[in-house]
């Protein structure tokens, strides 16, 4: 066990603390963790508009028209097709803040060129025609999206390290001192908004003479297919998950690292899925953001619940005992934090064993139920990652009662594994305090010896 704690300590820590630093990679996981609340509110109005509950469509349908189904999808459409243009704007403000420029210019510049990298054409059916014809002059909402979600990364991005070096350099119009704030920092980003608008605008017309017609299929084809590819396939998720597991072995928080790689490939599928189940049509992906968060992550990274749970009813020791009843309703929540640090897991061979192989052995599991088909897959609702297990894996695969028993499934899964493990652990944790109680009553013994 020391060898393997001085390897994580001196070969795995120092390597995963660089990736946890990297400004980039934060910045892309706090850009499009600020599309969440909108997910989640587009999400409430999804279940409601697809409750499973026989006759509620036709009680609906009486009680507010045969279009209720439409009007309840306002909302869902106002939340979900704009998730590339909110990324956008937040990837570039997160990236600006953490090197010390106006986040606000940065994120205001960044929409404009994320909207420039954008072809202005919408399908359009003419009355009595048979097929739709693509017309010019509209924003398509299904670029502004998850489907637009690569390119908005990128020309955030690039747009915020062209702003934050022509901002370092000083290459701006500076204002006179009685000049408002505000103002004077509309004019410094002239010069470099310019610089910015300048080269997507340029990138835009060659990439337009070339058969690729727009920066979005250039992205698309070079970068989202091959990613999209490897995050929804069972080999990319299971080193997903390991390298996940590894991170927090660490002391990192390896869920928002890797989702900060993971996630623009995770919530496209989310939405391909949320499409599909909107049209009544097969869903065509298993591996999604709510995939992880509800059936493999169930009590937190590691599958800790069922350890927990395991804590509350079975610890011996005083410590693990306690520890389990403090642990438990955060956990029934999917917050383990308490667990990683206070057991703890980090650093800890005997009980990382457990923790990284049970997300492992749920997420083959789980993916084996959905792909056979008797386990329903995530329908593209977004459920909240607090929710507790059974209820979560309902509503997220819009009703159907398989998703809360695959979640059963696995905490009784992680149960087996975790264990073994954890009665280790709680025995050799049990011996150390009865020998401190003993040393403690050898010591008064004493006391009493010499005062006598």
């Amino acid at each position: 066990m020391n060898k393997v704690n001085q390897f994580l300590e001196e070969k795995v820590m120092p390597i995963a603390g660089k990736i946890a630093s990297q400004r980039h990679l934060q910045a892309l996981r706090d850009g499009i963790i600020l599309t969440m609340p909108l997910i989640i509110i587009g999400s409430f109005f999804l279940i409601i508009g697809n409750l499973p509950i026989p006759g509620y469509a036709d009680f609906m349908a009486k009680t507010f028209g045969s279009a209720w189904s439409q009007k309840l999808a306002y909302p869902v459409d106002a939340t979900f097709e704009i998730m590339g243009l909110v990324a956008a704007f937040g990837i570039a403000y997160r990236l600006a803040e953490k090197y010390g420029v106006d986040a606000l210019s940065a994120g205001a510049i960044s929409l404009a060129a994320f909207l420039l990298a954008t072809p202005y054409k919408v399908p359009f059916l003419p009355s009595g025609a048979k097929e739709e014809i693509m017309v010019t002059g509209g924003i398509p909402l299904s670029l502004m999206g998850s489907k637009g979600l690569f390119v908005a990364m990128i020309t955030a991005m690039v747009s915020t390290e062209i702003y934050r070096l022509i901002i370092q350099r000083n290459l701006v119009f500076k204002m006179p001192d009685g000049v408002p704030p505000a103002v004077s920092k509309s004019f410094i980003a002239l010069i470099p908004g310019f610089a910015v608008i300048f080269l997507i605008w340029g990138a835009r017309l060659i990439v337009e003479a070339t058969p690729f017609e727009s920066l979005h299929n250039v992205v698309s084809v070079l970068l989202g297919t091959p990613l999209s590819i490897l995050g929804g396939s069972l080999g990319g998720s299971l080193v997903a998950e390991a390298v996940q597991m590894l991170l927090w072995a660490c002391g990192l928080h390896g869920a928002n690292i890797v989702g900060g790689v993971m996630a623009p490939i995770w919530y496209g599928a989310m939405d391909a899925n949320r499409v599909a189940f909107q049209a009544g049509d097969a869903l065509p992906n298993i591996f999604t953001q709510q995939f992880f968060e509800i059936w493999i992550n169930i009590g937190g990274s590691g599958a800790t619940l069922a350890l927990v749970v395991t804590m509350f009813l079975r610890a011996r020791s005083k410590q693990m005992k306690q520890l389990g009843k403090l642990a438990i309703g955060p956990a029934i929540f999917n917050i383990n934090e308490p667990i990683i640090f206070g057991m703890p897991i980090v650093m800890n061979p005997m009980l990382l064993i457990p923790f990284i192989i049970t997300p492992l052995v749920t997420l083959t599991l789980t993916y084996i139920g959905m792909s056979t088909g008797l386990v329903a897959k995530p329908a593209g609702i977004a459920v909240p990652w607090t929710m507790p297990p059974i209820f979560s894996g309902y509503l997220a695969t819009g009703g159907k009662i398989s998703g809360a028993v695959m979640q059963a499934i696995n905490i009784i899964v992680a149960f087996v594994v975790y264990y073994p493990f954890f009665r280790m652990w709680d025995t050799q944790k049990l011996r150390e305090e009865n020998e401190l109680e003993q040393s403690q009553t050898a010591a008064v013994q004493e006391d009493e010896k010499a005062v006598l």
